[in-house]
């Protein structure tokens, strides 16, 4: 184990988990073709950390809770300053815009511009399920799918008007699905063992599920839905629950069984995409894998430019420290690790996994290696 690692101890990973929770390929090639073929006029995002352009400092602040986000290194690779992203620069949405040709997406809980040309409502933390599941309802930190839904329909009247405007408007929009399900995961470990949060993959799943119909009546036809991540592979799922030496993989030295209930979530929400795209014919629903381009840069870190040490983190500790605070680490070179602050990803990860995305859309569909349970 690194001395990154090393440094990343229990307290502050509860810390993190607790508040700040936080090469892919499509199904079909057909669903792939009908993305290639469209021109967006905005996009709309919806999700946790990883895709969250902003928010989580507004959230946090209206809460009294300290955010490490909005200091230093934070956004210090492309920005120049922290822009309220759980990274050192861009996100897969990000680059995703500038390659669309569209303006970065603007945090709605933190833009006070308009948003014809999109809105994020990510949020750092946000799980698929409502917080009560969690917390009896008493988690002050609500920013869970469906809170976001409801900021998404108050917003709503200052895009369009009438049915068919509103049709028209939302048809030439993107709309990201996600990630969701890592915090409903990593919450649940603090409490179950991941053989019982295994039972609460379908709720997760139906709630995404939900959410898109949801979406689909209000105009919605074109949707880009992530799976979730390899959580046996990131640094505080390592550090809070390694024990039996048998429990790893052996070549990448991830936990199996954590990582097991990521490709049994991705399989059931493949499962669901397809009944979707069943009932909505005239809806594009595209599936992207995070799990398959984590899994390489895991797997082949020299490959990707990163060091051998790939599943040591860029930023953090020693001690109770978070990435930011005084005293804390930062490594040399961020564009050479994999994991910037422990479960987020550097900008140059988000990249490669946004380029894999791009360049699946109108190419012949390639199926991941992860895609059942080994």
């Amino acid at each position: 184990m690194s001395k990154l690692l090393r440094a990343v101890t229990l307290t502050p990973l509860l810390l993190l988990l607790a508040t700040n929770l936080g090469s892919t390929w499509a199904l079909t090639p057909s669903s792939l073709a009908g993305l290639h073929a469209r021109r967006y006029d905005s996009i709309f995002s919806f999700g946790d950390s990883f895709a969250d352009t902003g928010n989580n400092p507004a959230v946090f602040a209206e809460n009294g809770v300290p955010d490490p986000v909005t200091r230093a290194p934070y956004g210090s690779t492309f920005f120049g300053h922290p822009t309220g992203r759980n990274s050192d620069g861009r996100l897969i949405i990000d680059f995703i815009a500038q390659r669309l040709g569209l303006p970065l997406v603007p945090p709605s809980l933190a833009h006070n511009g308009s948003f014809h040309r999109g809105a994020n409502f990510a949020v750092g933390g946000a799980t698929a399920l409502d917080v009560a599941f969690f917390h009896g309802g008493k988690f002050p930190l609500n920013t869970s799918l469906g809170v976001q839904l409801e900021w998404f329909e108050s917003l709503k009247p200052s895009l369009c008007h009438t049915t068919q405007e509103c049709k028209d408007f939302f048809g030439r929009s993107l709309f990201f699905m996600g990630e969701f399900g890592v915090n409903d995961y990593h919450f649940s470990f603090l409490t179950k063992s991941v053989q019982d949060v295994m039972s609460i993959v379908p709720d997760v799943i139906g709630a995404i599920s939900t959410a898109i119909e949801r979406l689909i009546k209000h105009g919605a036809t074109s949707f880009v839905v992530p799976g979730t991540i390899p959580s046996g592979c990131v640094p505080p799922i390592l550090a809070m629950f390694g024990s039996d030496p048998a429990a790893y993989n052996s070549t990448t030295g991830c936990l199996e069984d954590y990582n097991k209930l990521g490709i049994h979530h991705n399989l059931l929400l493949q499962e669901a995409l397809e009944k979707l795209r069943g009932r909505h014919p005239n809806t594009t629903i595209v599936y992207a894998d995070l799990f398959g381009p984590i899994m390489e840069m895991v797997e082949s870190p020299r490959k990707f430019g990163f060091e051998e040490d790939v599943l040591a983190i860029c930023c953090g500790g020693p001690g109770t420290l978070f990435c930011g605070d005084e005293g804390s680490y930062l490594c040399e070179k961020p564009s050479a690790r994999l994991f910037w602050d422990g479960v987020h990803l550097t900008e140059a990860a988000y990249r490669y996994i946004a380029d894999g995305w791009l360049s699946s859309i109108g190419s012949p569909t390639r199926e991941s290696r992860y895609q059942s349970v080994r």
